[in-house]
């Protein structure tokens, strides 16, 4: 699925071919494929650790909505970049 194209129905899932480690509420990626790590701040981490389950955006927006004071469009605008910026550098799938 091109990132374009990503909704609240797409799904997501976190690739195998990484290595994450939790630091106080923060998470940090490694990608197996190219070596390069990446770091996320905890809101991040907490959709991280959504996404080692496959999981539509929308029940990742509604899990986040739900715990973090934040407007729902705004929400969902977030996560759908995080997922495309996480599908950019294949540490998810998306379908």
């Amino acid at each position: 699925m091109s990132a374009a194209e990503i909704d609240r129905s797409s799904r997501v899932e976190a690739t195998k071919e990484v290595a994450a480690a939790d630091l106080q509420d923060e998470a940090v990626i490694l990608n197996l494929k190219d070596g390069v790590y990446y770091g996320l701040n905890p809101v991040g981490a907490r959709i991280w650790e959504l996404v080692q389950e496959p999981r539509t955006v929308g029940e990742l927006c509604d899990t986040i909505a739900s715990e973090y004071e934040v407007d729902p469009d705004q929400c969902e605008r977030d996560v759908i970049a995080l997922v495309r910026e996480l599908s950019d550098n294949s540490l998810v799938e998306v379908e």
